[in-house]
């Protein structure tokens, strides 16, 4: 039966362990000593060594003949740990054994002395999949664990780990291993297997793995089911990722402002099934090299990119601004977050494309500013909004002025108050002078509220807004928003979206646009004139 490469050369003692010295070198250091802990913590991401060295950990303790702290690899503790039937070596997917009944039936376990070994260990591997209940019911075994006991945690998100945990552990952070230590081992390994493997294909596939050895290793297995003779264009093949050349091509289309090209070269990849994701990827991992050519040309070992590549993002460099690398970072970074949930991840590029090149096309990016990021349109949004008031309460002034009357000694001016962080409006007028204005902001406060509630927003899908006076009424397509709206926690999203965007509370009001169809001009305002009077003689009214 065929093993994949990931398992058959997984580390077996700690000299093989890759890039972790710091770790490794402390754990030996450890058992030559006898002064091992109760409790261990190791954290880090994917692919970085962290089970690999709990096993080779709960080896070495238990070894009938250790070497410097290293297993033998030849008593019979040894060989059953390799084969995974030593009984006293217990591998838990917290994943899988979240609940508290499963962490009970371990507490109830630990009573018990090992059968073969001089330790009991227990390896709970993505630890911070437990649930609160779980880690309260460890938590007193792990405080106090018999003397034949020994926990080895791993989880590659600490921060969902408690702190009550964390701080009866003995922790270890786990690098991300080093590229050129990624080479080197695959370059051996695909020695031992009796495969071709180029250096430059070596460099791609550690630059794609991100640090992670077992993607690495992965990935080779796919280029030698794919060939023999592993090359760049092997890799790209296997692996399902662009081509160097094109995407270089992609990326001089972008930074040229050649939309048809970017446009024509996308629809290329698309057409050969290369994976738009891993393509998104490749673009920013160029732009980050760009960058860091741009800001720090001396620091070339923190690029990731091959020496012929280097030469070509140094062209590109010299003919883009910071503020255009970061641009089109940003959107490259947008576009891949949307990718992860959408459907039409192609579609998603190609708009990412065309908005990167007309960036550079337009007048704005000739003359050296960037483009508003969404906050910052909402931001100039407000300040227009706040300049148009203050024009409507100065020429209010100048009109009073005009006609010899202050606004101060008006019989019908008030007061008006302003809430914290809130900008001000005009003081409310008869209902006969109601004003009716379009609400420019409703689109983003559209797509604001698609990320805060997108039921509400999807509820809303071909709204229209306006202002009258202090509130903001909407006409609905749909009914089922109205009944979404009297929840309060709809309405109070909207609300906060709104004053989020206009920096103004408004009163929020809805109606069914297909039922209550837009009143005739004056026609709305005669109507509320009608039920100001009906309300001043306790007249009831029915609006619904």
């Amino acid at each position: 039966m065929y093993t994949a490469l990931y398992r058959k050369w997984r580390p077996m003692t700690f000299d093989d362990v890759v890039s972790q010295p710091h770790i490794t070198s402390t754990l030996v250091n450890q058992l030559k000593e006898g002064k091992t802990a109760h409790a261990y913590l190791f954290t880090g991401s994917r692919g970085t060594g962290k089970t690999t060295c709990a096993r080779i950990f709960a080896k070495a303790v238990n070894c009938l003949n250790p070497k410097d702290g290293r297993p033998c690899l030849e008593c019979e503790i040894c060989k059953e740990a390799d084969n995974g039937t030593l009984a006293d070596i217990i591998e838990i997917d917290a994943a899988s054994n979240t609940g508290v009944e499963d962490i009970r039936e371990l507490r109830e376990s630990t009573i018990y002395t090992p059968e073969r070994c001089r330790y009991k260990i227990y390896i709970i591997d993505e630890v911070h999949m437990l649930s609160n209940q779980a880690f309260n019911a460890l938590l007193k075994i792990m405080e106090e664990p018999p003397e034949h006991i020994k926990f080895i945690l791993a989880t590659t998100e600490i921060h969902k780990v408690p702190m009550t945990i964390v701080s009866r552990c003995q922790r270890y952070d786990f690098r991300r291993i080093r590229q050129e230590d990624i080479v080197s081992r695959l370059m051996y390994i695909a020695g031992q297997e009796g495969v071709s493997l180029n250096k430059d294909a070596a460099s791609m596939i550690a630059r794609i793995s991100d640090g992670a050895m077992r993607d690495a290793l992965s990935i080779l297995d796919q280029c030698i089911a794919f060939s023999d003779n592993i090359t760049q264009d092997t890799v790209s093949e296997a692996a399902g990722i662009a081509g160097r050349d094109l995407v270089l091509s992609l990326l001089e289309s972008l930074v040229g402002s050649d939309t048809a090209g970017a446009l024509r070269i996308i629809n290329e990849l698309y057409s050969k099934s290369k994976d738009m994701p891993r393509l998104c990827d490749e673009l920013i991992g160029h732009l980050r090299s760009i960058m860091l050519i741009k800001s720090a040309p001396e620091s070339r070992e923190l690029l990731y990119c091959l020496p012929d590549e280097a030469v070509k993002l140094e062209k590109m460099a010299e003919s883009m601004s910071m503020e255009r690398i970061f641009y089109q970072l940003d959107c490259l970074k947008d576009c891949s977050e949307v990718m992860q949930r959408s459907s039409s991840k192609r579609t998603d590029l190609e708009m990412c494309a065309v908005k990167i090149c007309c960036f550079v096309e337009s007048s704005v990016a000739k003359s050296g500013s960037r483009a508003l990021s969404s906050q910052e349109r909402a931001l100039e949004a407000r300040l227009s909004e706040l300049e148009r008031r203050l024009d409507s309460l100065s020429h209010g002034e100048k009109s009073h002025n005009a006609r010899g009357v202050s606004p101060d000694r008006e019989p019908s001016a008030q007061k008006i108050k302003y809430e914290p962080g809130e900008a001000p409006r005009s003081s409310p007028t008869p209902s006969a002078n109601r004003v009716r204005q379009p609400f420019k902001e409703w689109e983003m406060v559209l797509e604001r509220l698609t990320e805060v509630n997108p039921g509400c927003a999807g509820a809303l899908k071909g709204s229209q807004a306006v202002i009258i006076d202090n509130s903001l009424c909407i006409e609905v397509e749909s009914e089922f928003f109205l009944s979404l709206f009297k929840k309060p926690e709809n309405a109070s999203s909207l609300r906060a979206v709104v004053k989020e965007i206009t920096g103004s509370s408004y009163q929020i009001k809805a109606r069914y646009a297909r039922q209550n169809q837009p009143l005739p001009a004056g026609q709305d305002d005669r109507l509320s004139m009608l039920l100001e009077n009906a309300r001043k003689e306790n007249i009831p009214v029915k609006t619904d």
